[in-house]
């Protein structure tokens, strides 16, 4: 089996950012970089943007009409109780509940959304590519077939690998 990943492994962030800067500079498709902690330089140019926020927001949104649909409905007008004269739409009292549940679905919902969006689940195993990529090894990940393998192997000596694999 021919290898389809080239790595490179650096022991530096500074000479790992140089690399990832010249990649993109000549246009070199980066597949991931793994890093023992979060560099926001990466994050912020590596092209990848997540939407988990604006669909947190969209769960809120509908977890809190929901939940203020089923308290008006249940307390309104399917089951309503005379408490010594006060009003059963005591919308005041739906606050806190609402608040709360809103908060405990947006988290269920965005934890199941990005589960499944990053394939995690019990029996789905994930390759390891380099043994110390997020404990104190920086990596970055180049798919041969959309790269030149020359250019970008020459490129992670020059910038400082301490290895370039291929897996």
């Amino acid at each position: 089996m021919e290898a389809q990943y080239l790595i490179g492994v650096f022991d530096e962030e500074e000479s790992m950012l140089t690399a990832f800067r010249r990649m993109k500079e000549e246009e070199l498709e980066i597949e991931d970089v793994f890093t023992p902690y979060p560099i926001h330089e990466v994050l912020d140019n590596h092209g990848r943007k997540s939407k988990i926020t604006i669909v947190g927001w969209f769960y809120g949104l509908f977890a809190a009409l929901g939940v203020l649909a089923f308290l008006v409905y249940t307390a309104v007008i399917d089951w309503p109780l005379n408490y010594g004269g006060k009003p059963s739409s005591a919308f005041p009292s739906f606050i806190v509940v609402t608040i709360i549940l809103t908060i405990l679905s947006i988290t269920i919902l965005s934890l199941g959304t990005f589960s499944w969006r990053a394939n995690l689940w019990p029996s789905n195993e994930k390759p390891i590519y380099h043994d110390r990529a997020t404990d104190d090894k920086f990596v970055i990940l180049v798919k041969k077939e959309n790269v030149d393998q020359n250019k970008a192997s020459s490129l992670f000596k020059e910038t400082g690998a301490s290895e370039i694999l291929e897996k």
